[in-house]
C-alpha cells in the first residue's frame, strides 16, 4: 500500500504537533514492511528534531511553503493534485485545507481547544480549525484521534460519524524509558510546555507562591515562548522565588531534565494527549496533572489529579507529594507502568493496520 504522509509540521515552529509527526512517521518507517509510506515534501530520513527551527535547509522550506499557502488561499488552482506523488491515502496535516479530491483522505485529531476554549486562541487559528474541519475531517474515510477524550470530543462537536474515528495513541520516544537524571543542585519540580494560556503558567506561580517548601525545591519551567505570553513572561523574567526559567530545552536535554525532577506538574486547562505527562511518566517520575479533558485517561493511577484552576489544590498536592518518599516512590512506579502503552511502536503498527482496512 502506498501511504503519503505529510509533514509540512516539521517545517514550522511547533510543539505537540511536530513532535507527533516526527516520531511517527519515523515509527512507520521502521514497522513498514511491503507498505510504502512516502512524505510531503519528500523525505529520504529526518533529521535532529528542532522545535524551534524547519527540518530542511531554508530553500526547501520556503519553497513547499509557498506551495501549501497557494494550495489553501486558492483552491480553483489544483497546485497539491499537481505535484502529489502516487498514493492510495493521503494523511492530511493540520496546515492543508483544501486538499486534492482526487485521493482517499485520513488526518489525525490532535484536540477541540478551538471549539471548547475560542478565548485562548487567536481568530487565525479559529479560522483554519473551522476549514479544516469542513474540508478534511467532514470528507476524510477515516481519523486518527490521539485520545478517546479527543474522540468523544470531536464526535460530540463536529457531528462525524464515530464509526470513521479510531483511537491510537502517540508514542515516547524510546529514551525517556531509560532516561538518566542530569544532575542538579537543588531538588526541582518540573513543568514543560510552551508558555501559552493554554498551559496555565500562571496558575502555576501562584500555586508556587503559596508552596512553603520553596526552600528546598525549586521550580524548573521548561518551554518556548507561544502567542499570548507577553505577562507570563515578564512575571518569569521577574525571577520569582524559587523559580528557573530554562526557555527552550533542546530534544537531547529534556530526557535527562525530566528524569532528574522530584516531580513533574502540568496544570493545562486542556490537552489532546499531554506528551510531555507521558513522557514524564515513562522516565518514572511522578506527576501531578488536571483532572480535566483527556489528562486522566493518559495518566491513569500515575498521577495525581488537581483541578487546574485551583492554586491551592495545586499547591496542596505539591506538599502531599513532596513531603511523601513512599508516595513518590509507588506513583513513580505506577507511571513508568502505564507509559508502557504509549510505544511509538505500537502506535506505527496501528497506524498502518488503520491504513490497510482504508485501502
Amino acid at each position: 500500500m502506498r501511504i503519503l504522509i505529510d509533514a509540512t509540521p516539521l517545517l514550522l515552529r511547533s510543539a505537540g504537533v511536530k513532535n507527533y509527526t516526527y516520531y511517527w512517521i519515523q515509527s512507520l518507517w521502521e514497522q513498514a514492511g511491503n507498505d510504502r509510506i512516502s512524505t510531503l515534501p519528500a523525505l529520504k530520513r529526518l533529521g535532529p528534531l528542532n522545535h524551534e527551527r524547519s527540518i530542511l535547509g531554508p530553500a526547501r522550506t520556503h519553497i513547499h511553503l509557498a506551495r501549501v499557502y497557494l494550495a489553501n488561499v486558492a483552491p480553483a488552482l489544483p497546485v497539491l493534485r499537481w505535484t502529489l506523488p502516487a498514493a492510495d491515502v493521503f494523511h492530511v496535516s493540520n496546515q492543508i485545507r483544501n486538499p486534492p479530491r482526487n485521493i482517499r483522505l485520513t488526518a489525525t485529531l490532535y484536540d477541540m481547544t478551538t471549539r471548547l476554549m475560542p478565548e485562548l486562541h487567536t481568530a487565525a487559528n479559529l479560522r483554519a480549525d473551522e476549514s479544516l474541519a469542513k474540508n478534511v475531517f467532514r470528507r476524510a474515510a477515516g481519523l486518527i484521534a490521539i485520545s478517546e477524550n479527543t474522540k468523544q470530543d470531536a464526535v460530540r462537536l463536529l457531528g462525524l460519524d464515530a464509526r470513521r474515528v479510531e483511537v491510537i495513541y502517540p508514542g515516547v520516544p524510546e529514551v525517556y524509558f531509560s532516561a538518566r537524571p542530569t544532575p542538579a543542585e537543588r531538588p526541582y519540580v518540573l513543568f514543560v510546555g510552551m508558555i501559552e494560556p493554554r498551559k496555565n503558567v500562571d496558575t502555576l506561580l501562584d500555586a508556587w507562591q503559596q508552596f512553603r517548601l520553596r526552600d528546598e525545591f525549586d521550580l524548573v519551567i521548561a518551554g518556548s515562548r507561544g502567542w499570548a505570553a507577553d505577562k507570563t513572561l515578564a512575571r518569569l523574567a521577574s525571577q520569582p522565588p524559587g523559580v528557573r526559567y530554562l526557555g527552550y530545552v533542546s530534544e537531547d536535554e529534556l530526557p535527562g531534565l525530566t528524569a532528574g525532577a522530584a516531580a513533574f506538574v502540568y496544570p493545562s486547562l486542556y490537552e489532546g494527549f499531554g506528551i510531555p505527562v507521558a513522557q514524564a511518566m515513562a522516565a518514572g517520575v511522578p506527576v501531578i496533572t488536571s483532572n480535566t479533558s483527556c489528562l486522566p485517561e493518559i495518566a491513569g493511577d500515575g498521577a495525581l489529579l488537581v483541578d487546574p484552576r485551583s492554586p491551592s489544590e495545586i499547591r496542596a498536592a505539591l506538599e502531599k507529594l513532596l513531603t511523601s518518599q513512599e508516595l513518590r516512590r509507588k506513583l513513580g512506579e505506577s507511571a513508568r507502568e502505564r507509559a508502557q502503552h504509549y510505544r511509538w511502536e505500537n502506535s506505527a503498527r496501528k497506524s498502518l493496520e488503520f491504513f490497510r482496512r482504508l485501502g
